[in-house]
């Protein structure tokens, strides 16, 4: 698989697709905990007008790089340093969960001249709640996560991998729940753990006031993780952005629905294509 050297030496894998002409908005695809670039699939078909730019993130899949460097600012010093050296321009950042934390960094550093816009899937601002956020998960639920990482790492990566689907499980997405836990599952227990504690240690809300990026929340109604409430905050917090609800997904709509989320992000490309251009719509 391609690849690239980071800064530090790190191996991090990628794919970079291009459409068989050659020329198209380059996507970045960031993918969630415990995921890889393959948890994109569904978002293939948009290779026919978009370069596709997908990370294994450090920690994950195929990327080399264990436990002491995996941490989301590291990552997004990866996502930076890929976008430059593949001189990536006018892309657009699309982060499910982690990875939407991840571009968050990166679209608030020095790489993000090289963006126009990006697509948030299910995230928030902060994951660890407190006496004054509650727009996250409870201090008992990121501690039970933290223990089930390190106790029975199988157990929790596989029921995570049912667990991002709308409940029950429809009968057509029953195949793709038990592929996401058994490749969940094939994750390294110590980098996971690694991340999540960097994860739960993230509050990006200052973050949030400096992306001037366009940018579209998809949230899904059915996400055992993050309500309305959280979309509406990203939407309030954020420079430029706006929100649209999957009804009947859970945690990963991209997934669930994607043939709906695929004819989303074509329109926001070509909401965005219109407003840097203009003179097209004449």
């Amino acid at each position: 698989m391609p690849g690239f050297t980071a800064s530090d030496g790190a191996w991090i894998a990628y794919r970079d697709t291009a459409p068989s002409g050659g020329a198209g908005t380059p996507l970045v695809l960031l993918h969630g905990l415990m995921a890889h670039g393959g948890f994109f699939r569904e978002q293939a078909p948009l290779a026919d007008g978009f370069r596709l730019v997908t990370l294994d993130l450090r920690g994950h899949g195929d990327s080399a790089a264990g436990a002491a460097t995996a941490t989301v600012e590291r990552m997004a010093a990866d996502v930076a340093e890929l976008v430059i050296a593949l001189d990536l321009k006018d892309a657009i950042g699309v982060g499910w969960s982690l990875g939407a934390t991840v571009l968050w960094h990166v679209l608030a550093g020095p790489a993000a001249a090289r963006f126009v816009g990006s697509v948030v899937i299910d995230m928030t601002a902060r994951v660890r709640n407190d006496a004054e956020w509650d727009l996250g998960l409870s201090p008992e639920a990121c501690e039970a996560r933290s223990a089930a990482i390190r106790d029975d790492f199988d157990s929790f990566a596989r029921g995570a991998g049912q667990g991002i689907f709308a409940q029950p499980v429809p009968a057509h997405l029953q195949d793709a729940a038990e592929w996401a836990g058994v490749e969940f599952a094939r994750s390294d227990p110590e980098a996971i753990a690694a991340v999540w504690a960097s994860l739960v240690r993230q509050d990006v809300r200052t973050l949030l006031s400096r992306i001037a990026h366009p940018t579209l929340i998809v949230h899904g109604g059915q996400s055992r993780l993050y309500g309305d409430d959280t979309a509406d905050h990203l939407v309030a917090a954020l420079p430029d952005a706006r929100s649209v609800r999957f009804d009947a997904s859970g945690h990963a709509p991209h997934l669930e629905a994607p043939e709906a989320f695929n004819r989303t992000l074509r329109d926001f490309a070509a909401r965005l294509s219109c407003a840097r251009n203009p003179e097209t719509t004449n």
